[in-house]
């Protein structure tokens, strides 16, 4: 018989309680060191006091009105995410599927806008996830998300990801422009090289693209800079972001230059939900915390030293990780094949961590972005138990 809630999800049998920081307990009393984050979401962690606080007494005033009103949370956390990026205007939604949707109308009607309405073609990237709606199956291009639904939705072409080659092979007279995770998180936390993001950058210049960044996984910090397209010192046209930008609470925004933003009028899109009071009032915590002095430096040097102890990690267990992927505080631990990446997570929650699996047989950390060197450490050791227990025969090992 069906269970009332939907089994469209291997839930683990982890009912968890209550959190603190990097913590969950569950009802039981089990604690887990939280490296998941509810996949990059989380980012200030659990019960954090200045985002529990924003959000109380916003909700004790007014939750939500609609955007036929003036949202004056919504106004000021679009201000503050123009200034501290290279976009001009924001359109609040609630999700990544959602912010990606809106950023791939955005790029079209950029071009019909502009007499040219032919061009609505994306240039996508094998191995990329952008979200579970119809058009962002497509644009994932992922066989296995799309069966059972149907005719994919027109109007993507998948390139492999990093080679510039195919991307300009791929070009024609309806491309419209190029979508790209500079990290791909589903797809085994590959991430794009800075030159390659560059590269984009100078193609779509070229050819008179635009060039659309999801960043719903890399955005608000996980990198160590705000956005991560900063690294490579490229400015996109539109970007996509949601996970962390809420810090739990169910947010996203379509950030975009003028020149895109202007053809979005009244009438061509629109949300229910999207940048209500509640959901702003979390935003606009969340960036209180985020760009506070010091913040993104720390998430830097936490960050670094997680990856120096991950690589330690590498070398002495060669029989279990291949290798350390990813950036900043989304980092993937590539496996070897005889050792899969779910095996590898229920080992790691078998010692007390968190973990997501990810594409590419990788296992996925993504831990709150206010985490510790101590916190690192405590992960690191729990991970370490997790390879000796994961790898085949580990059992025994595991258990002396």
């Amino acid at each position: 018989m069906i269970p009332a809630l939907m089994p469209t999800y291997n839930r683990a049998d982890l009912p968890f309680e209550r959190g603190d920081g990097a913590w969950l307990w569950t009802a039981d009393g089990r604690r887990f060191l939280d490296f998941g984050a509810g996949i990059a979401t989380s980012s200030l962690g659990h019960g954090h006091p200045h985002l529990v606080k924003a959000i109380a007494e916003q909700a004790a005033r007014v939750m939500h009105v609609s955007n036929l009103y003036r949202v004056p949370q919504a106004e000021r956390l679009a201000a503050r995410l123009a200034e501290t990026s290279f976009a001009d205007s924001v359109f609040f939604c609630n999700s990544g599927a959602e912010a990606n949707e809106g950023m791939v109308k955005a790029v079209r009607k950029y071009h019909a806008e502009n007499g040219r309405p032919e061009r609505f073609r994306m240039v996508c990237f094998e191995g990329a996830f952008h979200g579970r709606t119809l058009a962002m199956l497509a644009a994932t291009g992922n066989a296995k998300y799309l069966a059972g639904f149907g005719p994919p939705v027109e109007g993507f072409d998948h390139v492999p990801f990093g080679n510039m080659n195919a991307v300009r092979n791929a070009i024609g007279p309806h491309t419209a422009g190029v979508m790209v995770e500079p990290v791909q998180g589903e797809g085994g936390v590959r991430p794009a090289s800075l030159d390659f993001l560059r590269d984009l950058r100078r193609c779509c210049d070229e050819f008179g693209l635009l060039l659309a960044l999801d960043e719903v996984q890399t955005g608000m910090g996980r990198s160590g800079k705000l956005w991560a397209y900063e690294w490579a010192g490229i400015e996109p046209d539109v970007i996509s972001s949601a996970k962390g930008i809420g810090g739990g609470f169910p947010l996203g925004a379509v950030l975009a230059k003028e020149k895109v933003a202007e053809h979005l009028k009244p009438g061509t899109h629109g949300t229910t939900f999207g940048g209500n009071p509640l959901a702003c009032a979390a935003g606009n915590a969340v960036l209180d915390v985020v760009l506070a002095p010091g913040f993104l430096d720390g998430v830097d040097r936490v960050a670094r030293h997680l990856w120096r102890g991950m690589l330690r990690l590498a070398d002495r267990h060669p029989d279990v990780v291949e290798g350390v992927q990813g950036a900043g505080l989304l980092v993937g631990l590539k496996l070897r094949p005889e050792v899969s990446n779910t095996d590898m997570q229920a080992a790691a929650v078998a010692e007390g961590l968190l973990t997501v699996a990810a594409g590419m047989n990788v296992l996925r950390l993504a831990p709150p972005l206010i985490i510790t060197e101590a916190e690192a450490d405590e992960a690191l050791r729990l991970l370490d138990r997790a390879c000796l227990r994961a790898k085949p025969g580990g059992e025994k090992e595991a258990a002396q």
